[in-house]
Formats: structure tokens, C-alpha cells, sequence
């Protein structure tokens, strides 16, 4: 079951403002009634994708790939250096662990070419990883998608968070300017049989939308 929830202002704000500015080149989007009802539509595609797609990564190049946002559609992550996050009493209870079990904090920006698609925060717990997969999150930029494949996990959605919609004043420039930051998920990724091991908040930029309009 899908919780959906806003919010509060202040938590948004400084969600946001943290978040790369990948915004679309304005030019491609002009500020018309058709481009604004393309923009709503292509965020509810997004949207539906990552909510039926157990791997975020996997959305991500697909994304990238039907939207020509890169020659060669392979997401990488460029881990954040010094951002540590200490999980929640509440995320524990997600993951199913105690006070005392381990949990690890991974900080990426997720790339497709020169595009910053998203911001991941990941606590995980490497207890239910491989020595490989752990390996591999601690000494390269792999995706955590990506390192986790084998395990061929599933994702339930916890929040899903629109954070701009198209549907607003019209702009004085006669083009839209789109923001940092589209959509945000929360989830939790659980193995096959059925044990947490990651939770996730995935924040989706303006830099998804850096295409041109499409022809119909």
C-alpha cells in the first residue's frame, strides 16, 4: 500500500535547495498549454514506472534511453563525501533491526551522461548483503541497483511526493523554468525472501525533463 504524504515546508525546502540544480534547458519547453500538459503527463509516467519497477536504477536507464539523454544509457553514482545520516527509530523498524545491528548510510548522485537524473539516500544493512555486494558500495561508484542485482529483490513504495507541477502561473519569459527537484519516493527493497535490507529516499531532478518537446 502506497502511503502518500506531504511534506512539511521547511523539511521540503531544504530537501530541495541540497539537491543538484538539473533543470531543462528552458528553450525546449515553451510555455504553452500543450508543453504543460506534455510535462504533467511525463511525470505521471515516471511516477507509474518507479512505482511498478522493483529497481530504480533499471527505471533510470530506461528513462535515459527512451529520451535520448545520453549516448550510451548507463546510470553511474558519484558518491557525496561527508554526508553521514544516523537511521531513524523509524527506518530501524522498517529495516527490522534493533538498536544495535549495524545500518550504513550511502549518499549518490545518480548520472546518465553529464545529467544528474536524482539524489539517493540509502541506509542498508550489509549483514544481509554478500562480502561482494558490500565490496563493491564501499570502493566504487557502482549503483546500488546495480550491486544488488543478484539478489533479485522487490520494492514497496512507502510515500510518493510530487514536489512541482506544471499546471501554474504562466511565466513572463514565455518559457517554463523548470525546478531543482519533480518527484521524490521513499521505499523499502526486501529480498526474496521477504527480509528488508535498504531503505531508500530517491529525489528525481529537473534534468529527467531535459529533452525536447516530443512531435505528436
Amino acid at each position: 500500500m502506497i502511503l502518500r504524504r506531504g511534506l512539511a515546508l521547511w523539511g521540503l525546502l531544504l530537501a530541495v535547495a541540497s539537491v543538484p540544480d538539473g533543470r531543462a534547458r528552458a528553450a525546449d519547453w515553451p510555455d504553452t498549454a500543450a508543453s504543460r500538459v506534455e510535462l504533467h503527463a511525463l511525470i505521471d509516467t515516471l511516477d507509474d514506472r518507479l512505482l511498478h519497477q522493483p529497481s530504480a536504477t533499471l527505471t533510470l536507464e530506461e528513462w535515459c534511453r527512451t529520451h535520448n539523454l545520453a549516448p550510451v544509457a548507463h546510470v553511474v553514482a558519484h558518491r557525496v563525501p561527508g554526508v553521514e545520516k544516523a537511521p531513524t527509530p523509524i527506518q530501524r523498524q522498517a529495516l527490522d533491526v534493533d538498536a544495535h545491528e549495524h545500518v550504513r548510510y550511502r549518499r549518490v548522485d545518480l548520472s546518465c551522461g553529464d545529467r544528474v537524473l536524482s539524489v539517493a539516500d540509502n541506509w542498508y544493512v550489509p549483514g544481509r548483503l554478500t562480502p561482494e555486494m558490500n565490496a563493491a558500495l564501499d570502493h566504487s561508484d557502482i549503483a546500488f541497483g546495480h550491486a544488488v542485482a543478484a539478489l533479485h529483490f522487490t520494492r514497496r513504495t512507502l510515500e510518493s511526493t510530487r514536489l512541482w507541477s506544471p499546471q501554474g502561473q504562466p511565466s513572463t519569459t514565455g518559457v517554463i523554468r523548470l525546478p531543482a527537484a519533480i518527484l521524490r519516493h521513499r521505499a523499502v527493497l526486501y529480498r526474496q525472501d521477504g527480509i528488508p535490507f535498504s531503505e531508500v529516499v530517491e529525489t528525481y531532478t529537473g534534468a529527467m525533463l531535459d529533452f525536447p518537446l516530443p512531435s505528436r
